[in-house]
């Protein structure tokens, strides 16, 4: 079997048709089979199929997931708490949420770097083309009037001819960046790899932050809402973010201050991975024995709140972007067209 990597966006959908054949009584054999027929990708179809043998054989759910290979610990570990709990069903509707939202906020995140990089691709490629195509110009209508462009715009004029002797180095970089995009993009390995690195990279960003408090906080909900101990279901939200080590250290804290005795929101207090407001909401949510709906409205608010910084960051670096650009272009043409009036003024 060809060896393939599920996206966030299939394995909510995939959760979600799960929960669905559960909550209609469908024997699950069954069900995989009809979803396997209706799979129009020939490998992940055959992976479906690869696990209804299993579950012909009756095998349970999560063994035919862990035989394929192709999910992630946490929801083969979830879909075996589930089967021991007896709530296999609110294991995958909680799983089709989670990865709904780790999906939307991928999508925000892919957004937010793309949009402002094309932006300032196009805003530099405008002022290489006046350097190098329209300053040139300039200076043959200054040669034409008997005069020759000095200061700020010779040294422009200066600048455009260096650049255009190394625009052939520069559109080779820029091939072999896109054929590494596209490679990258292609190979799953690679792509993981490279969002590890970026993960690391920017540990210590706030807005990277927030979004690691947020997928835990949503992990941390599933978890306790299928049926899992306080301490398990801790541990295996923060399982989802080892390739991090200062993310890592920080949830590592937080568990053991649990297994020390700490209730879990005082332990979320002291870390300091909730806010003391979410910490008391949680602790009302235990008195009352509602801590897993509880926990699920405060993930749900650290979502939105990662999502309006992005969109925050965004509306500010555009803005950014366009005024600097802006700012840019008129003080390259202030430096062409001023001398240029004064010598005509003067001819006049």
């Amino acid at each position: 079997m060809k060896r393939i990597t599920f996206s966030n966006e299939y394995i909510s959908v995939f959760c979600l048709q799960i929960a669905l054949l559960l909550h209609a009584g469908i024997h699950l054999a069954d069900g995989v089979h009809l979803l396997a027929e209706d799979e129009k990708d020939a490998v992940t179809g055959e992976v479906l199929c690869s696990m209804a043998e299993f579950l012909d054989e009756g095998k349970a759910l999560s063994e035919a997931m862990k035989s394929v290979g192709v999910f992630p610990a946490y929801v083969v570990h979830m879909t075996e708490t589930g089967e021991s709990t007896g709530r296999l069903e609110q294991a995958f509707r909680s799983m089709a949420e989670y990865y709904e939202g780790r999906k939307q906020l991928q999508d925000r995140m892919k957004s937010a770097l793309l949009y402002p990089l094309v932006l300032l691709v196009l805003m530099l490629a405008v002022i290489g083309i006046l350097l190098v195509k329209v300053l040139p110009v300039f200076q043959k209508v200054y040669e034409q009037l008997g005069g020759s462009m000095e200061g700020l715009a010779g040294g422009l004029l200066v600048a455009g001819y260096g650049l255009e002797r190394v625009v052939p180095i520069i559109g080779v970089v820029v091939v072999v960046v896109v054929l590494l995009a596209v490679i990258i993009y292609l190979h799953s390995g690679l792509r993981a790899g490279c969002l590890t690195l970026l993960k690391k990279m920017t540990a210590g960003w706030r807005l990277s932050k927030e979004i690691n408090v947020s997928g835990f906080a949503a992990a941390l909900s599933m978890g306790m809402a299928s049926g899992l101990q306080t301490e398990e279901a801790l541990m295996l939200a923060a399982s989802f973010h080892n390739d991090v080590p200062k993310t890592k250290e920080r949830f590592q804290r937080c568990s053991e201050a649990v297994e020390s005795g700490m209730t879990l929101p005082e332990a979320l207090r002291e870390t300091e991975l909730l806010e003391p407001m979410y910490c008391r909401m949680l602790s009302l949510g235990e008195k009352s024995g509602t801590a897993d709906t509880v926990m699920g409205e405060i993930a749900r608010r650290l979502e939105d709140r990662a999502r309006n910084s992005i969109e925050s960051l965004v509306s500010k670096v555009e803005p950014t972007i366009v005024i600097g650009a802006s700012l840019i272009v008129g003080m390259i043409l202030l430096a062409v067209m001023l001398p240029l009036m004064n010598i005509m003024s003067s001819i006049g």
